[in-house]
């Protein structure tokens, strides 16, 4: 008998992508095959997402086309995984009834049980709180040069726009020693750089024990960081997502100490005003915001910092969006992702009086999108002409004489190379065109071999 195949589709975030590289190894421990077409597979499992409805949409849009198929071929596994599964539980069944296998993220790791469990003839919903054990399984990286690293599950924030505690869990660190354990064994396989993943990463460690002699927690990011540093054959370390809450001085000094940790720093800020904030239940204001960026320039001058940012909140006023406009213009950010509100299921400000209408979000997205790519442009122009050092990834898509990989600063670069001769290598290269979120230069030296 041929061996099965399966193909997953990943929505959303990186911690979604992590978390589909756990369930694709324990897929491949089962002995299947990946394919890349989804309508050959016997396995198919969609790992979803509902921070934005068109993704939960599109979810469903793909579902229809595989439920009409295990229709002529009931030997067809159907499982939809992430944070929709977390959310609908149950009523997905009613809604699909051809899947066989609903598991929230908290599940992500139990893959392998759950499935013995379907192909014994059950239909299987998984979306009961658990403790995540420690995970045994060796994920199938989709990269040979990066690789995700989980240290912390789940969030204990409540804001109020935001399904992902409700679909996620709560907080769950991983000890410094499954880390560091997971990263050398990475740095023994080859990989050059890893990216440290949490939804609400600064909170690393708080749900773990210990206090020290200064009366701080033993185990936080910062102490994670300086811990996990010197595990051998990993060259970068990056780190995301942060929450303003918990950015710390420390943590800032930690990077700028730490050469192995990348100069770009990913905090979400969702709004530059205070009243909107507070609405948000973000737990900070446009003035400690601002702070945080000016310690980050003062210990690291040269970083790029990123964001995310919400318009259209239930009851924004114009000059409330303003205040947005006006952050995002005094911070001038590398990159900003942006996003119109949309209301999500289970969450408080679903239901709020004051819902803008669509017509008015769409207007404010599009100037906060346009100042953006001025000012990214704008923060583009300090590469002009200097010598970046840059991690090949793969070949360009446009252009296969090129190469394209990463700055310390996680801006996109480009330059002529062949990828079988570059790739995995820290190469310095000289920028001849800066554009608002990508680069092209000359290399003019290999580094690092992986």
């Amino acid at each position: 008998m041929d061996k099965r195949r399966y193909h997953i589709t990943t929505f959303g975030c990186q911690m979604n992508k992590a978390d589909s590289e756990r369930m694709a190894g324990i897929l491949d421990d089962m002995g299947m095959n990946w394919t890349e077409n989804p309508l050959e597979a016997d396995v198919v499992l969609y790992n979803t997402c509902t921070i934005r409805d068109n993704a939960e949409q599109k979810v469903y849009s793909y579902l229809g086309k595989q439920a009409k198929r295990k229709q002529s071929d009931p030997n067809v596994t159907l499982i939809v995984a992430g944070c929709v599964a977390q959310q609908e539980g149950e009523a997905l069944l009613r809604r699909v009834p051809e899947l066989d296998l609903v598991m929230g993220p908290q599940h992500a790791n139990r893959l392998g049980d759950l499935l013995e469990q379907v192909f014994d003839g059950n239909q299987v919903v998984a979306t009961e709180p658990v403790h995540i054990m420690e995970d045994i399984t060796k994920p199938r990286r989709d990269s040979k040069i990066s690789a995700w690293v989980n240290v912390i599950y789940g969030c204990n924030e409540r804001c109020t726009y935001c399904v992902v505690p409700g679909v996620r869990g709560i907080e769950q660190s991983r000890t410094p020693a499954a880390i560091r354990a997971e990263m050398e064994l990475l740095g023994q396989q080859g990989y050059s750089e890893v990216t440290l993943l949490g939804q609400n990463i600064d909170a690393y460690g708080r749900d773990l024990p210990g206090i020290t002699p200064e009366g701080r927690r033993q185990n936080t990011l910062t102490d994670l960081l300086y811990y996990v540093h010197d595990v051998p054959g990993i060259e970068r370390i990056r780190f995301a997502t942060s929450h303003p809450r918990y950015f710390t001085e420390r943590l800032i000094k930690a990077c700028a100490e730490l050469p192995k940790v990348c100069e770009h720093f990913h905090i979400p800020f969702q709004s530059g005003d205070n009243d909107v904030l507070k609405a948000m239940a973000r737990g900070y204001t446009h003035e400690k915001y601002r702070r945080i960026i000016d310690t980050v320039r003062q210990y690291v001058p040269d970083a790029a910092i990123s964001a995310d940012a919400i318009v259209g909140f239930p009851g924004e006023t114009e000059e409330q969006f303003q205040n947005t406009l006006q952050l995002v213009d005094d911070i001038g950010f590398d990159q900003l992702n942006t996003a119109a509100y949309s209301p999500r299921p289970n969450t408080p400000a679903a239901l709020w009086d004051k819902q803008l209408d669509e017509a008015t979000k769409s207007d404010r997205l599009q100037r906060l999108n346009h100042l953006v790519s001025i000012k990214a442009a704008e923060r583009s122009q300090r590469y002009a002409n200097r010598v970046e050092r840059v991690l090949v990834e793969d070949v360009n898509p446009k252009n296969p004489h090129q190469v394209m990989g990463r700055t310390r600063t996680n801006r996109l670069t480009f330059c002529e190379g062949d990828i079988n001769e570059l790739k995995g290598k820290i190469v310095e290269v000289k920028i001849t065109e800066v554009r608002a979120f990508s680069l092209t230069g000359e290399r003019i030296h290999v580094l690092v071999e992986a």
